[in-house]
Formats: structure tokens, C-alpha cells, sequence
């Protein structure tokens, strides 16, 4: 029955009603749960758990039909069902910390540890009376640490490191009398740590290491803390002196001031800290000498001190410290000889001492520390002959004594050491022959004995060192026969055998190094051929400077990897071979000097990555040149003179990337190709080719008959010449002072592109505005420009002053080479009174100003490091790849451009010029350049490598060369000298924002201001090439599976340092100053 409407109505409203009632209770959590059974704890603890935004099951247990949340996951009841304990780790809670465990009244463990919380520490934390543990490691915690922390009395262990925490240290720490272990590292801490926590008698932990923007000294209160055992503050901003109070603590077991600002000397009172085992003061600025009392550590088992500026000699109460096991004292200043106190080590397995001023001799009492296993002394000033008793050392595998004066022969008693792996001894006086034991060496994989006075023969024994995987043994004197058991080196990788005298034919078995990629046997007597096979995965031979007959072997093509092969200087003969062509990632080819004859094969010019050089002069080659080689489109340098070659050069006019080309001395006839690069080629690299003319003449000179009416019918022509030339340019200046200005162009334009492009070039004239200036170089400045079909330029637009000079150098240099890390030229434009250079745009700008102006410099040192490394490939592409060298002259960072991976572009090529006999040097800027340039002295490449130094201490220390900021108005590289020799630490020299990066980061930036110092050098002879520059910077950079794993600064207070004896920075510099690839 249908009801009545009134009835209907209230019906309605009433359902209405109850349904909003119900849609509440079940969407209130606090009314829901206030209705339900469980105590007022697992109400505390549900409403905490709605504030977590989780999907995890891991609080699934947590049900509020239950009593009490005694059975829940993570807590802990006592028998009073009281909640004792909240323990939850490594689960994602993504939510903020409880602020409403007050309920909780006998809560004394709290950790949450590694589940996600976010936010602030709540204040309500310090009506947690009775909390006794607290861990919230590994979350994402930030704001400060507050002040009502500190009124939990009972509080034992407080554990907030790994997270996000900023603010001080709260003043009032010492008010936790408690407290026996306190973490806070791995955060952003800052201030200073106050003097109150000597008030924390209790405290057996203090780690705060990590904080960047931890700054002031170690208070001295810190002695006060009489039961404190560990003390980490690595990788801080912690400066000052080491307070003497610390010797009051007499249970310290570990100090971890690492990479800091300590300065000062260590304290004599050290020595009290008779419980110390560990104790680790590398990185900072610690002066004066090491200090006897270490002798009175009888418990130390690490002495870590690298890398400060620690003076005197190395005290012999150090062989007192019988327990230890680790002595790094390298990259210091000091002097003396090693001391004979040392043998009495004998738990010690790495002793580390390079590069000091050490002198001396080695001391035969080092044969005593029989656990040794990493001994390395390389780059100090010692002396005399090995004598170490190395059958003793049967645990040894790294010797390194490179770059010392150490004479005498190699002991053949190392050949004992049956565990060795890397040996160096380069860069010494030694003498005699290598013994012929260490060639039994089974573990043995570098053998670096480069640039000595060694002398005999390599013996056929070396096949039995089956894991070597390096062999540097050029600059010596050895002789004899490569022997044909080397081909049993199945893992060897470099071979480096060059300037020796080595003479015989090069064994056929090195086929069977099927892991070499570089072999170097160039400036020896070889005889015979390049054998039939070789390993199928070398890229670089250079056999050049011998005496190798016969013809070029075929199987030369069955090398899909080689890259560059260099054969010059040699008494080769035959034809090429066709096969070469097989080789498909041949950027190198040098022949020249030696006897080939015959055609030069077609099939050259189907080599795709022919692209640096090209040279088959001084040979007997006859015919045309293929028409095969117009499509050799990338090859920047050709030289085919001196041959009996013969035809037309219609052929090359194809090469568009062409730097250099020399066909003189040939036979060849015709017209020279009307292009650009033909018309300003020099006379010199056509002669002695009768039949070439140009339009207007020969492109020769006369034969010797006509040679004195062509002297004279020269000296005329240039007479009328410049007569010429005064009168029209007294009449052209004549007329232009009467002329009315016009804001019309002068003349039409003349355009070159060197790729298809799509603008107007009015366009780009009109774009040439303030509003759109991008950087200003040495030659002109530089406009960002769009085009019609929405892409953008970078328009260069030449000083008025310098145009014609140094439009010509950057149109020659930079239309013919092509690099990855050298700017791209895709045309120019030219009218009367304006020259435009056409360049890709490049988004980040320089990178001067990337570091200086932007603010966005990356922090990370990984960018930095592959800008570095790809403007040196750059600069020495142009030195060493480019026939004849090209010198910059300018390099700078504000000539250093970013892509939009930040990969570097070299530009400017204003002041570029091809280096020959006959340069003389500018007078330019001595900052950047070196002292050559504020002289009169001729400029070399080293100019461009003191430039390069300049760059990286640039990128290094975040300062500009003329950083106003620096004393005394010092331009950064006397800075930096000065720093250096007034002993200060070279850590303080790198830019702030790489500071607190993991431990191997920080070596190869260190060993890279190494590196940045030999390049300034101030005399140019000091200084390296940049090919040996490039391969100094890829030697301290790592494989992969080499590096250390990363450990926080906060672990490492606790643990041995990540610098493991493989990855120190000395023994880095063997492979980077000693095992350079040339």
C-alpha cells in the first residue's frame, strides 16, 4: 500500500539522517576507536599508524579489536602488559614520527630504523620520561634536533645518524648524564659541538663525521669524557688544534678525524692514550713532526696520518707499536731515512710511505716484518742498492720504489715473493739485467720498469708470468731478441717495449696475447715483418723507427680493433694490401719513409674512420691517386709527398675535413682544384710537381733556367704590387672620409657551409643584438641566434680589430678537424666590414661560467672528471693526432663549452696556429700561459699544457685564475704554489662543494691537482704532453670492480678507512706518473 506523502517525507529524512550517521562513525577514526575495547596504549599506537601513508603489512597486526597491541608486530609488553619497547626496522612506513606516545608510560626502546619517516622530531619526544634507547637511523628526518631531546634523563643510547637532521647540536647534550652512545653522522649538522658533552662522563661513542658544516675546534672538555672509546668526526668542517685534553682519555680506542681542517701539531699528550688501536688523522693540515710518544701506543694497529704537512723524520719509537698492522704516513714532508725500528714490526702488512723527501737507504730491516704485504716508498729521494731480504717477505704482492735514485741491480731474491702481483721500480738508475726469477712469478700482473739503465736481454722465461697483464719495460738498454715465449701471455694487455735496443724479428707467437690491445715497439733494430697474425684485439701497434724489410703482411686486415698503426721509418717494401681496408676502425695509418711501390689501393679510401692522418710519404708509389679517397669525407691530415705519383688532384677536392696536405714532390699535372683550402695552400707542399698550374699560373716554381728572369719579373711584380696597393688604399681612405655614413650593408655577402643550413643571413644580422649575447672570446663576440624552421646558432662575430687574422686561423683549424670534445664550425659569412663564424649552439654556456657565475657548478665529481678528461683529449688531438701540431693559444675555461650532458667543447680557435720550425711567440697573457708568453720565447704546445693546468686548478678549486678573493693579489696558480710550499694541506686547495665525497673520489681529485701542478710547471721542459696528460687522468680514474664501496664518513669513524692499499693515492701515482700509455 502506497503510504501518504507526508509519511513518505519523514520516512525519507529519517533514512537520510541515519545514513550520515553511519557514513560518520565509520570514516571518524578517533570516534571509531574511542568506542572500541583496547587500552589507551593501542589507542596511542592506532592513531599514530592512520598518520602513515603505507601500503606495507607490516603493522597488519595492529588490530584494534585486540585488548592491548602486546601481540602486535614491533612492540614489547612486560608482564604488566605495559608497552616497554617499539621496535620496527627496515620496514616503509612513509610517515612522520609518533607525537603521542605519552600513554606509553614504561616506553623505554623506540627504534625505528630504515622505514622511511619522514619529517621533524617531534618535541613531544621529551615527555618520553622513561626512554632509555632511541634509534631513528637511515630515514629522512629533517629540521633540528630539539631542545627538549636533551630532558630525557635516562636516555643510554641516542641514534640519529643517516637522515636529514640541520641546526645545531643542542647546547644543552650535556644534560643527558645517561648517555653512554651518541651517533649523529651522515646528516647536515652545523655549528660548532658544544662544550657541554664533556659533561657526559658516561659516553663510550661519539660519531658525528659526515657534516659537512660541523665547523670550530674539538672543545676541550672533550677530555672529561673519561669513559669515551670511540671519537669520529670525519669528513667535518672541524678546524683547530687536536686539544691536549685528550690525553686524559685513557680508554680511547679510536680516533676518525678524517679529511677536516685539523691544523696544528699533534699533541705530545696522544701518547697517554694507552687503550688507542686506531687512529686516523689523513686529510687535514697537521703540522709539525710526528710526535716520539706515538712510541708509548703499545695497543695502535692503524696509523693513518696521509696527507697532511707533517715535517721531520719518522720517529724510531714508532717500531715500539708492536701491534701494528697498518702505517700510512705518505704524501707528507718528511725527511730523514726510513728507521731501522721498523723490522721490529712484525704484525706489519702495509707500510706506506711515498712521497715524502725520504732519504737513505732502504733499510735491510724491513725484512723483518715478515706479514708485510704492501710496501710502498715510491717518489722520495732514496738511494743506494735494494738490499731488503726479500725471501723473508713471503706475504708481499705490491713493492713499489718507483721515481727515486735507487742504483745497484734488480735483487733477483724478489723472484722469492711468490705472492707478488705489481711491481715498480721505474724512474730509478738501476742497472743490469732483469733476473730472469721474476719471469717465474705465477700472481705477478705489472711489470713496470720503464726509464732506468737496465741492460742484457729479456729472457725466454718471461712466458712462465702467465697473469701479466702490463709490461713497461722502454727507455732502457735492453737488446737481443724479442722472445716468442712472450706469445704465452695470454692475459697481457699493454706492451710498452720502445726505445731499446731489441733487434731480430718480432716473434710470430705474440698472436697468442689474446688480451693485447697496445703494443709499442717503436726506436729499435727489429728486422723482418709484422708477423702474419696478431691478436685479434689490439688496437694500437707502433713498430716505427726500425728496420723492418719485406712487404706489408695481408693478415694486417684481420684486425677489426686496431685504431692506429704506425710503421714509419722502416725499409717495408710492396705493394699495400688491399686487406688493410678491413680494418674498419683505422684512424691512423703511417707508411711513410720506408719502400712501398707500386698503386696505392683503392680500397684506402674505404677505410670509414679515417679521420687524423693519413701518410704514405717518402715511398715509391706510382699511378693516380684512387678516386676512391673522395669518400675519406672525415680525414683531417694527408700526406702523399715524395712518391712518383702522377694524374690530376681533382680528387682530394672532395675532403672537406682536410687540415693539412702535402703532395710535393711527385708528378703530378693539372689544374689545382678551385676550393677554399686549395687556394691558400702554401707553395712548399706543391712543389717539385711542374705540371700543376692554377688559373692564373703555375702553381710551381720554374726549373732552375728560368730561375733568374723569374727573380726578376718577381721583384717587379711586387714593385707594381705595392704601388698599387698605396695608391688605392690613399684613394680608398680619401673617399671614405667624405662619405655620408649609411646603416646599409657594405657589400653583398659571401657564404660557406659546411652543412646544409636553413636561414638568411639578413636574419642573423638583425639577431645581432646585446639582448642576445651569449659569451665574448679573444676574437670576436658570440650571439645565440634562432633560425626559420625553429633551430638555434651560435653566431661568432669578429673583432673589427683582430678579423682578418683570426677569422683566417679559426676557419682553417676548425673546418677541417673534427673531435667529440672540440666545437663544431658549420660555416662562415663575409662581406666587407663583418665576418660571422656559424657554430652549434651549445646550451650550458662556458664553463667559467658555469662555475663562477651560475651557482649550478655540479657538485659531483663524476662531471667534473669527464669534463677534465675530454678537454685534454681535445687539446691533445690538436698537439699529437693533427700533422703538423696545432697550438691552441688560448685555452681557457671561459673557452671550454657545455652540451647539454655537460660534455666540454673546446672553442675560440682565434689565436690558433699550425706549430712549425719557423713560429715565434706572441706576447700574451703570462696567467694562463706560462712564462713563455711574458717573454719573447718561442711558444710550443707546453704553452697550450700550462694553460690546460690552469683549467683544471680552475675546476678543482672552484676559484677563477684572477680570483680577487686570493692574498696578496695572487693570480691562482702562485696561490696554489704557495699553499703547497708553505706546507699546507692539499685538500684545503679543492672547492668546497666536493668536499665529503667517498674517499677514492677525493684521491683522484688530489692526484688530479698533482697533475694540474705538473702542467704549470714554470719551465715548459717540466711540464708533460698532453697525450701523457690524458693518460695520467684516465690512470687514477679506476675500473669499475676496483673501486671501494662506499662507506659513510660515520661508519668509517668506527671501521678502517675505505682507503685500502690498492686504491691509496701513492700507489695510484705509480700507475698515473710511471705507467702512462704514450
Amino acid at each position: 500500500m502506497e503510504l501518504p506523502w507526508h509519511t513518505r517525507t519523514i520516512y525519507t529524512s529519517l533514512s537520510s539522517t541515519f545514513t550520515s550517521l553511519i557514513l560518520f562513525l565509520t570514516t571518524s577514526p578517533s570516534f571509531f576507536l574511542c568506542c572500541l575495547s583496547i587500552d589507551e596504549q593501542g589507542l596511542a599506537l592506532l592513531s599514530w599508524k592512520q598518520t602513515l601513508n603505507s601500503s606495507t603489512d607490516a603493522l597488519e597486526s595492529w588490530r584494534s579489536s585486540d585488548p592491548n597491541p602486546c601481540r602486535w608486530f614491533g612492540v614489547t609488553c612486560n608482564s604488566k602488559l605495559q608497552v616497554i619497547s617499539l621496535s620496527i626496522k627496515s620496514s616503509n612506513l612513509q610517515g612522520p614520527l609518533p607525537s603521542n606516545l605519552q600513554p606509553l608510560k614504561s616506553l623505554k626502546t623506540l627504534v625505528l630504523s630504515a622505514t622511511n619517516i619522514t619529517g621533524p622530531i617531534p618535541r613531544e619526544f621529551g615527555d618520553y620520561h622513561d626512554l632509555a634507547f632511541v634509534d631513528l637511523s637511515r630515514n629522512q628526518i629533517s629540521g633540528d634536533i630539539p631542545a627538549e631531546v636533551c630532558k630525557l634523563s635516562k636516555l643510554e643510547s641516542l641514534a640519529l645518524n643517516s637522515n636529514s637532521l640541520r641546526g645545531a647540536i643542542p647546547a644543552n647534550i650535556g644534560n643527558l648524564s645517561s648517555l653512554t652512545y651518541l651517533t649523529l653522522y651522515d646528516n647536515s649538522l652545523s655549528g660548532e659541538i658544544p662544550a657541554s658533552l664533556g659533561q657526559l662522563q658516561k659516553l663510550e661513542v661519539f660519531r658525528a663525521g659526515g657534516n659537512q658544516n660541523l665547523k670550530g675546534s674539538l672543545p676541550a672538555e672533550i677530555g672529561n669524557c673519561s669513559s669515551l672509546a670511540v671519537l669520529g668526526l670525519a669528513e667535518t668542517g672541524i678546524s683547530g688544534k687536536l686539544p691536549s685534553t685528550i690525553g686524559l682519555l685513557k680508554g680511547l680506542q679510536t680516533i676518525a678525524i678524517y679529511t677536516a681542517l685539523l691544523s696544528g701539531t699533534i699533541p705530545d699528550e696522544l701518547g697517554n692514550c694507552t687503550d688507542l688501536t686506531k687512529l686516523y688523522l689523513y686529510q687535514n693540515s697537521l703540522s709539525g713532526p710526528i710526535p716520539p710518544q706515538i712510541g708509548d701506543l703499545q695497543n695502535l694497529q692503524s696509523l693513518i696520518l696521509w696527507q697532511n704537512n707533517l715535517v721531520g723524520s719518522i720517529p724510531p719509537e714508532l717500531g715500539r707499536c708492536k701491534q701494528l698492522v697498518l702505517v700510512d704516513l705518505s704524501m707528507n714532508l718528511l725527511t730523514g731515512s726510513i728507521p731501522r725500528s721498523i723490522g721490529n714490526l712484525a704484525n706489519l702488512e702495509q707500510l706506506q710511505l711515498s712521497t715524502n723527501q725520504l732519504t737513505g737507504v732502504i733499510p735491510q730491516e724491513i725484512s723483518n716484518c715478515a706479514a708485510l704485504t704492501d710496501l710502498e716508498i715510491d717518489n722520495n729521494e732514496l738511494s743506494g742498492v735494494i738490499q731488503i731480504d726479500f725471501p723473508k717477505l713471503e706475504n708481499l704482492t705490491l713493492f713499489y720504489a718507483w721515481q727515486n735514485r735507487l742504483t745497484g741491480s734488480i735483487p733477483a731474491s724478489l723472484a722469492q715473493c711468490r705472492n707478488l702481483q705489481s711491481v715498480d721500480l721505474s724512474y730509478n738508475n738501476l742497472t743490469g739485467s732483469i733476473p730472469k726469477e721474476l719471469f717465474g712469478l705465477q700472481n705477478l700482473t705489472k711489470l713496470l720498469l720503464l726509464s732506468n739503465e737496465l741492460s742484457g736481454f729479456v729472457l725466454p722465461d718471461i712466458g712462465n708470468c702467465t697473469n701479466l697483464f702490463r709490461l713497461r719495460l722502454n727507455g732502457n738498454r735492453l737488446a737481443g731478441a724479442i722472445p716468442a715465449e712472450i706469445g704465452s701471455l695470454t692475459n697481457l694487455n699493454f706492451l710498452d717495449m720502445s726505445n731499446n735496443l731489441f733487434a731480430g724479428p718480432i716473434p710470430a707467437a705474440i698472436s697468442g696475447c689474446d688480451s693485447l690491445e697496445f703494443v709499442d715497439l717503436h726506436s729499435n733494430a727489429l728486422t723482418g715483418g709484422l708477423p702474419e697474425s696478431l691478436p685479434k684485439r689490439v688496437q694500437f701497434i707502433d713498430v716505427s723507427d726500425n728496420r723492418l724489410t719485406g712487404p706489408l703482411n695481408p693478415g694486417i686486415g684481420s684486425l677489426p680493433e686496431l685504431t692506429k698503426l704506425v710503421m714509419g721509418r722502416n725499409r717495408l717494401s710492396g705493394q699495400i694490401p688491399a686487406q688493410l681496408a678491413s680494418c674498419s676502425k683505422l684512424q691512423l695509418l703511417d707508411l711513410g719513409d720506408n719502400s712501398f711501390s707500386g698503386g696505392i689501393p683503392g680500397e684506402l679510401g674505404q677505410l670509414p674512420a679515417l679521420e687524423i692522418s693519413l701518410n704514405l710519404s717518402c715511398n715509391h708509389f706510382s699511378g693516380e691517386i684512387p678516386t676512391q679517397f673522395s669518400a675519406l669525407e672525415k680525414l683531417g691530415c694527408l700526406d702523399i709527398s715524395h712518391n712518383e705519383l702522377s694524374g690530376n688532384l681533382d680528387v682530394l677536392a672532395a675532403l672537406q675535413n682536410l687540415v693539412t696536405l702535402n703532395v710535393s714532390f711527385n708528378a703530378f699535372s693539372g689544374e689545382l682544384p678551385d676550393t677554399p683550402f686549395f687556394r691558400k695552400l702554401p707553395l712548399s707542399v706543391l712543389e717539385g710537381n711542374h705540371g700543376l698550374f692554377i688559373t692564373n699560373g703555375p702553381a710551381t716554381q720554374e726549373p732552375q733556367s728560368r730561375a733568374t728572369i723569374s727573380a726578376l719579373k718577381l721583384a717587379m711584380s711586387v714593385l707594381i704590387s705595392v704601388s698599387a696597393v698605396l695608391l688605392l688604399a690613399a684613394a680608398y681612405l680619401l673617399l671614405r672620409a667624405r662619405a655620408v655614413p649609411s646603416g646599409e650593408a657594405d657589400d653583398t655577402w659571401e657564404i660557406t657551409l659546411y652543412q646544409k643550413l636553413d636561414f638568411s643571413v639578413d636574419d642573423v644580422v638583425r639577431s645581432l643584438a646585446s639582448a642576445n649575447v651569449i659569451g665574448t672570446g679573444s676574437s670576436g663576440v658570440v650571439y645565440k641566434v634562432g633560425t626559420s624552421n625553429g633551430g638555434t646558432l651560435a653566431v661568432k662575430k669578429m673583432w673589427l680589430s683582430s678579423e682578418s687574422g683570426a677569422f683566417r686561423n679559426e676557419i682553417t683549424a676548425l673546418s677541417t678537424i673534427r673531435h667529440r670534445n672540440i666545437v663544431r664550425l658549420l660555416g662562415w659569412g663575409a662581406n666587407r666590414s663583418t665576418k660571422l663564424l656559424f657554430y652549434n649552439y651549445l646550451p650550458n654556456g662556458s664553463l667559467s661560467g658555469f662555475l663562477h657565475r651560475s651557482g649550478k657548478a655540479p657538485v659531483e665529481w663524476e662531471s667534473r672528471y669527464e669534463i677534465v678528461i675530454g678537454l685534454a683529449h681535445a687539446v691533445a688531438y690538436l698537439h699529437h693526432d693533427c700533422v703538423p701540431a696545432i697550438l691552441h693559444g688560448d685555452v681557457k675555461a671561459m673557452n671550454v663549452l657545455l652540451g647539454p650532458r655537460f660534455e666540454p667543447y673546446l672553442a675560440d680557435f682565434g689565436l690558433a696556429r699550425v706549430l712549425s720550425g719557423g713560429d715565434t711567440g706572441h706576447k700574451l697573457e703570462c696567467v694562463r700561459f706560462g712564462a713563455e708568453y711574458a717573454s719573447m720565447r718561442r711558444i710550443t704546445e707546453k704553452s697550450d699544457v700550462y694553460s690546460y693546468g690552469v683549467v683544471l686548478l680552475e675546476v678543482l678549486t672552484g676559484r677563477h685564475p684572477l680570483d680577487p678573493s686570493l692574498p696578496g693579489g695572487m693570480h691562482l696558480v702562485e696561490w696554489v704554489r704557495d699553499h703547497l710550499q708553505r706546507k699546507r694541506g692539499a685538500v684545503d686547495l679543492l672547492d668546497g662543494r666536493l668536499r665529503g665525497l667517498p674517499d677514492h673520489q677525493t684521491q683522484e681529485m688530489l692526484q688530479a691537482l698533482a697533475i694540474s701542478v705538473l702542467c704549470v710547471s714554470a719551465r715548459a721542459d717540466d711540464r708533460p704532453m698532453m697525450k701523457d696528460v690524458v693518460a695520467m687522468l684516465k690512470e687514477i680514474r679506476r675500473p669499475e670492480n676496483e673501486q671501494p664501496k662506499d662507506s659513510s664518513a660515520g661508519c668509517a669513524a668506527a671501521a678502517t678507512p675505505v682507503r685500502k692499499v690498492e686504491l691509496r693515492g701513492s700507489s695510484n701515482c705509480s700507475f698515473a706518473m710511471s705507467d702512462y700509455s704514450s
